[in-house]
């Protein structure tokens, strides 16, 4: 039986202890772990959140907004600080140049494709002291879904003007057939009209911006090493490519509204636009049975809409919040993450474990319209420097948009 002095020395030393406890936690919250849970949380304060913002582009909002939560609720912690996550939807382009002007300083920015961090990265070289982002730096600047831009067209349509098949000249016989005056009745059906070509803005959107560059690459005869020169000392090309433009008359702002309208409208609004492969098997159900079966083309050479989470190289990033980054990008990396894009939004996951032919799938329900899962035999082009990537955006803004 305990003594009343021993009694009290017991308390003193519990007393001591837990004083202890409460002083070196507050001074690193990272030893909060290591203290037996109930005590620590009945006598510490909660530690104040590590707060990471991330700019990201609208085509991958489902999805974040379904798994981020599972992430807050995994307990996440950078020196015993939990990590809590703020998004922020924009367009791609929108982005960077809200990072260039100063208007956002996120943590994270996640634009559609690493067409725009390669912009970035020339352009912030002579605004900050080095570049706030880097795409060789593959651990700060990571892909984390894929998809490439397709032509999607109705059925019908297409296999009167390529015969099932467009081959290498996709570019060259759309362009031909969209400024042809005889319209459909060239091919034998004068009741179909016009042919009607749409793509986005690519000063708006990252399909739109990846579309005139595949057109551009087609059309040059290239698939890298693509300069300034060929844009704006090719006048044949230029002729080609505004000749092109010309009949689209009107740029929808996101891929996502123009894949809907032409499922919407059919072939009297549109019977082709070129989209991403997601957005296709997004509305792959809802064209079923409307204006026939819809088809996806893969154009002769591709380009990747690959999704980077790039966390910023900038002054307002500290290292707590740079390692908390890091911790979300691996989250969304992961396997059952990348599953969910997979199946419920018809991503490609970079995690290779994750069968794109698996039962169920997007690629496994929608063979019959053309998906294809295996696209290694097609080429990709290569993403050129910003500043090429901004001649390129600045001829159309001169000559195109409207």
């Amino acid at each position: 039986m305990h003594t009343p002095r021993a009694n009290w020395a017991i308390f003193i030393l519990y007393s001591f202890t837990v004083l202890v406890i409460f002083v070196v936690a507050l001074i690193s919250p990272a030893l909060r772990q290591t203290f037996y849970a109930p005590l620590r949380d009945w006598i510490l304060p909660k530690p104040k959140p590590i707060e990471i913002s991330v700019l990201y582009s609208t085509e991958k909002e489902a999805w974040l907004n379904e798994v981020i939560a599972d992430f807050e609720k995994s307990d996440a912690r950078v020196n015993g600080r939990p990590v809590q996550v703020t998004l922020e939807k924009m367009g791609s382009r929108e982005i960077y140049l809200s990072v260039l002007d100063g208007t956002r300083k996120p943590d994270v920015i996640s634009p559609a494709s690493s067409l725009q961090i390669a912009i970035l990265q020339d352009q912030s070289a002579g605004k900050f002291p080095v570049p706030v982002v880097n795409l060789a730096d593959r651990q700060s600047c990571r892909s984390i879904v894929t998809t490439p831009l397709v032509v999607v067209a109705w059925q019908e349509r297409a296999d009167v003007l390529w015969g099932g098949n467009p081959n290498s000249h996709m570019w060259t016989r759309l362009q031909e057939a969209v400024l042809n005056p005889q319209g459909w009745n060239s091919y034998g059906h004068p009741e179909w009209g016009y042919l009607k070509f749409g793509h986005t803005d690519p000063l708006k959107s990252n399909s739109g911006f990846m579309t005139i560059l595949l057109m551009t690459y087609n059309y040059i005869g290239k698939t890298s090493g693509l300069t300034s020169a060929d844009i704006l000392s090719d006048t044949a090309y230029q002729q080609w490519f505004l000749d092109f433009e010309s009949t689209i008359t009107q740029f929808e702002q996101s891929t996502g509204p123009l894949m809907q309208k032409m499922v919407a409208y059919g072939p009297s609004t549109f019977d082709m636009v070129a989209v991403y492969e997601a957005t296709a098997i997004e509305q792959a159900e809802n064209a079923v049975g409307r204006y026939g079966e819809l088809r996806v083309y893969y154009p002769p050479a591709t380009v990747w809409s690959d999704h980077p989470f790039c966390v910023l190289n900038a002054d307002w990033v500290t290292p707590e919040k740079a390692e908390a980054s890091n911790l979300f990008i691996d989250y969304l990396s992961s396997k059952p993450v990348q599953e969910i894009a997979l199946m419920k939004y018809g991503f490609r996951p970079v995690d290779p474990s994750v069968v794109l032919t698996q039962p169920g799938s997007p690629f496994e329900r929608y063979t019959a319209n053309g998906f294809q899962a295996d696209l290694s035999g097609l080429p990709t082009v290569e993403v050129p420097s910003g500043n090429v990537l901004n001649t390129l955006l600045e001829f159309w803004s001169r000559n195109v948009q409207r």
